[in-house]
């Protein structure tokens, strides 16, 4: 079964059990919520992304630097 088919096959099953009336309600919040899903892992990569430069940059800066202290 390809992609398309398995699509179909669901769609099918939602109007089964959920009635037409019914299934473009909960494929709005479905798709609002995969949506929100998708903002909050960007907004998290990118969070993750900044701080990894962060301390990438931090250890750069403190491997160039001569130990400062018992010498």
């Amino acid at each position: 079964m390809g992609f398309g088919t398995e699509i179909l096959f669901m769609i099918v099953l939602g109007f089964l059990f959920l009635g037409p009336k019914r299934l473009p309600t909960i494929l709005g919040h479905v798709a609002r919520a995969k949506a929100q899903f998708e903002r909050a892992t960007r907004s998290l990569k990118s969070q993750l992304e900044a701080e990894f430069e962060t301390e990438g940059r931090r250890g750069k800066t403190e491997a160039s630097q001569p130990p400062v202290g018992n010498q």
